[in-house]
């Protein structure tokens, strides 16, 4: 049902997008000083609705700047980052996406697309987002991310290439947070992260001695690391 609702969504989002609004209103013939009384007034009431947690109210005033002012990008963004704080994950998705068509090398944009469309199980359209987010930023959280989706998704050779890649680049400093209860998280090296990706790719594919060397490297790494120690049960 969630996906039938997804490509309804996207179907819709593709034939009527926000670069369409400047067409389908009279915004070209307002006059410009009322256009610009009108923009500090929606500006106003947008930081006024944030610093009162009203996201309703905020986002109210954001389609009143978009459609105003269909040329400024600055708007869409911000609408997506309140999509995205406020938890509605879908709108979030689609309203990024939109700014990507207009420049594809937005790094907030690309980081709400692809988190959003994994929240909502669109695990194969986050992907690209995921990858592109890390040839433009070289940030490795997101080449993890990218490597846990292609080996959710089967793609073992991309997955443990990925990791490989994490292995030799990842930061002493750079962590990774494991749920270990409904309350509490266990925040491991992102090195021994990537070694208990790479030994869960190994144990996909039934190399246990592969995924047992694996795993016993990420719990040199970092020795109270659950995850690991549950994964190297499953090798013996």
């Amino acid at each position: 049902m969630k996906r039938v609702l997804f490509m309804l969504l996207m179907a819709f989002c593709a034939s009527t997008t926000i670069a369409q609004t400047k067409d389908s209103t009279n915004v070209a013939r307002l006059d410009p000083k009322l256009k610009q009384s009108l923009n500090i007034a929606d500006q106003a009431a947008y930081q006024l609705a944030l610093r009162f947690s009203d996201m309703a109210a905020a986002k109210n005033a954001l389609y009143n700047l978009i459609v105003r002012n269909p040329e400024d990008i600055r708007y869409i963004e911000m609408l997506a980052s309140v999509y995205y704080e406020a938890g509605q994950s879908m709108s979030a998705a689609l309203v990024s996406m939109e700014v990507l068509k207009i420049n594809d090398k937005s790094i907030t944009s690309l980081e709400i697309a692809a988190n959003s469309l994994e929240q909502v199980g669109a695990l194969e359209k986050s992907l690209p987002y995921f990858e592109s987010l890390y040839l433009l930023s070289g940030d490795n959280f997101s080449l993890y991310k990218s490597g846990y989706i292609q080996y959710s998704l089967k793609k073992y050779p991309e997955a443990l290439n990925s990791m490989n890649m994490l292995v030799k680049n990842a930061k002493p400093d750079e962590k990774v947070g494991f749920p270990k209860s409904q309350v509490e998280t266990q925040e491991v090296s992102m090195k021994a992260a990537a070694l208990n990706l790479k030994g869960m790719i190994y144990l996909d594919q039934g190399s246990k001695t592969e995924a047992k060397a694996a795993f016993q490297e990420a719990i040199s790494l970092d020795p109270a690391f659950d995850l690991a120690k549950e994964n190297l049960a499953k090798t013996n």
